[in-house]
């Protein structure tokens, strides 16, 4: 049975896919009228791996990809499947690292999850965690909006995500969850350790089964007038001041 494919748009998420997984890559498409240095570098580290791309029209690109800012490129790859759980806890117990996890508890936006992805790897997070239903999947609009993220930043599903949360605590993985009404605020937190910081969905929030696995609830300081920030957002708040504590000397 032939395996399934999709289309990468973007240059950032197209030369990452081109850098890191070259093998992959079926087609790919330049904009006939893309003639400048950072095209050029595209089709140049292209031709290093051994794929030809293809000049093409940008009316042709919108019939792949529809109406979005593709940036003239386009490629066609195999899907490439989340990690299991028995490979990231294979991963987990021979890894030297100490654990620094994203969880996302059923975040559904893929630009949401795009830029969680983006900032996670800017951190240094080694893998991010998501339920396989009712969650976003690595879907074209998430790699662009991560800009080459998706394809250097190990994405976990799981199937019972109370479950898994259970079997990283059973390894010494200390997980904070985040909610607005929490006493103890981010900056209170040690987030020096191995870590599993844990974000709800848009609106809704970590699930109580979620809320209920988590070691620690943490609140992120709101001194305005909004009651609650994007979770791509209070991603970034979470994810930097770990790397803060994590690297101070």
């Amino acid at each position: 049975m032939a395996k399934e494919t999709h289309y990468v748009f973007g240059m950032h998420a197209v030369t990452a896919l081109i850098k890191r997984e070259p093998e992959l890559v079926k087609r790919l498409w330049v904009e006939q009228s893309r003639r400048d240095q950072r095209g050029s570098e595209l089709l140049g580290i292209a031709k290093s791996q051994g794929i030809s791309a293809e000049r093409a029209e940008r009316q042709t690109l919108e019939k792949l990809v529809g109406n979005v800012k593709h940036q003239g490129v386009v490629a066609e790859s195999l899907n490439q499947s989340a990690m299991d759980e028995k490979s990231f806890f294979d991963w987990l117990d021979n890894s030297a690292e100490v654990p620094f996890l994203l969880i996302l508890d059923g975040v559904q936006d893929p630009h949401n999850l795009g830029a969680c992805l983006r900032t996670a790897d800017a951190v240094g997070v080694q893998a991010v965690i998501t339920p396989r239903d009712n969650a976003c999947g690595l879907t074209a609009t998430v790699r662009k909006v991560a800009c080459g993220a998706a394809e250097s930043i190990p994405f976990v599903q799981v199937t019972n995500l109370a479950r898994f949360l259970r079997a990283l605590q059973d390894k010494g993985v200390f997980l904070f969850g985040t909610d607005a009404d929490a006493e103890t605020t981010l900056y209170r937190a040690d987030l020096k350790g191995p870590v599993g910081l844990v974000l709800g969905a848009e609106g809704k929030g970590m699930r109580r089964l979620t809320r209920e696995c988590c070691d620690t609830l943490v609140s992120l300081p709101m001194v305005g007038q909004v009651e609650s920030l994007n979770v791509s957002v209070s991603a970034g708040v979470l994810l930097y001041e770990a790397l803060r504590q994590r690297t101070r000397h």
